[in-house]
């Protein structure tokens, strides 16, 4: 997930439909008080084309379901067990869905990323105008839709295989793979994220490697700065990574090609996210006071870029954007940071996907795993739309390329995976 600059020709301009009035299921707000409003990514629910997503998938239906399941709940304990149930069962099904279980319940291709997004944002609108006969408080509405998106995007559906051995055994090896939602919709808003895509593909699949099979289990993240700085990343990660054997976050980068991303830093660049606020600082962690500038990958990347993973080439990508130590001004270091330099881009940019890298790779550190556990960041190509369907204000919602470059990319984000876990193992004996 890179800054719009490197998306320039692939992405047009689209108009986001101006808002309508809230759907029949969501609940009238008590006398007197006027219920929260829409965020800036749920109000985007209102065009037309985000209502075609859900009708041609099957997930129309999710949204008001779950605005009735919240009308019946009688207290927060209730709406709470509500909220968890509903929003696991929406990872699930999109899961189930992407992997060919049961019926596809639409006319778009199962590899769609993008149900699962419109659907989940559908959940959190319901959730976030309802107002109950009990009263809920503040604190307790955001309690609620914190649990919604880690349940909804499969936070808490990381199921590592039992009877696990170490890299010298013959066992199950663990991989944990993130994506993001998609992303840049006011400049079209049909766009899916490949690695969402990827996310909902490999979950809880088994891929053979050179090195024995390695399980796969996946969650996505938001692209919101908010979520990032609120400590999303960590909580997700933390009780994890200590178990794993492999990490890769994964997130849309550049066009036509693959990149393993050496270096990640500390900068946030300020492009707008999904609810168009910007932020441009420091990444705020825990602790900044042993914040470091830079954190490197720990994938096998000089494997992974010799690999014949599948169509689209794949880079060791080692060039950073710092402030020499003593400067003031950013340069472009093609070869990585220099000694005491302030970072100004990863290799990944300066957006979510360089901080989710930053994230994951500092608190690998933090808990002690920088020389024992492989992981790092992979950018998958931009998913393109066809030739002759690059405007979004008239072109059609998916077409056979668009399919195909999806397809693509997931299958050799997989090969990707599988070269990295032989070659970690390889490493290893």
């Amino acid at each position: 997930m890179r800054p719009i600059r490197v998306r320039i020709g692939v992405l047009g301009l689209a108009l986001v439909a101006g808002l309508a009035a809230p759907t029949a299921a969501t609940a009238a707000p008590e006398a007197g008080g006027a219920a929260p409003a829409p965020t800036v990514e749920e109000r985007r629910l209102d065009g037309e084309l985000p209502r075609e997503i859900l009708r041609r998938s099957g997930f129309a239906a999710v949204a008001p379901a779950f605005a009735r399941g919240l009308g019946r709940a009688d207290s927060y304990r209730e709406a709470r067990r509500v909220v968890e149930r509903e929003g696991a069962a929406l990872w699930r099904r999109a899961v189930d869905r992407v992997q060919g279980r049961g019926p596809a319940r639409g006319d778009l291709s199962r590899d769609d990323d993008r149900p699962l997004y419109w659907a989940r944002l559908g959940m959190t609108r319901e959730l976030r105008t309802w107002e109950p006969g009990f009263g809920l408080s503040e604190r307790q509405r955001a309690a609620l839709l914190t649990e919604l998106e880690r349940t909804s995007r499969g936070q808490t559906d990381l199921r590592l295989p039992r009877g696990h051995r170490d890299w010298h055994g013959k066992g199950v090896k663990r991989v944990l793979l993130t994506g993001f939602d998609p992303f840049t919709l006011d400049r079209d808003i049909r766009i899916s994220n490949p690695s969402g895509a990827v996310a909902l593909a490999l979950d809880g699949t088994v891929i053979d490697t050179a090195d024995g099979p390695a399980r796969v289990e996946t969650a996505v993240f938001p692209v919101r700065w908010a979520d990032f700085a609120e400590g999303t990343v960590e909580r997700a990660l933390r009780p994890y990574l200590p178990r794993v054997d492999l990490f890769t976050t994964v997130s849309q980068g550049r066009v036509g090609r693959f990149d393993v991303e050496r270096t990640n830093g500390a900068w946030r660049g300020g492009f707008p996210d999904n609810d168009n606020v910007s932020r441009t600082e420091t990444v705020p962690v825990a602790d900044p006071a042993s914040q470091p500038q830079w954190t490197t990958t720990t994938l096998p990347y000089a494997a992974i870029t010799a690999a014949d993973t599948g169509r689209f080439p794949v880079y060791d990508n080692t060039s950073v954007t710092e402030i020499p130590a003593g400067g003031d001004e950013p340069v472009v270091r093609p070869d990585g940071p220099t000694p005491g330099s302030t970072a100004r881009e990863g290799g990944g940019g300066n957006y979510l996907s360089n901080e989710i890298a930053y994230r994951a790779t500092l608190l690998r550190d933090r808990l002690g795993l920088h020389g024992t556990l492989p992981g790092g960041h992979v950018h998958t190509p931009v998913l393109q739309f066809g030739a002759g369907n690059t405007d979004p204000a008239t072109g059609a919602l998916t077409d056979p390329e668009f399919v195909r470059n999806r397809l693509d990319i997931v299958a050799q984000t997989r090969a990707i995976v599988g070269v990295a876990v032989s070659t970690a193992g390889a490493d290893r004996d």
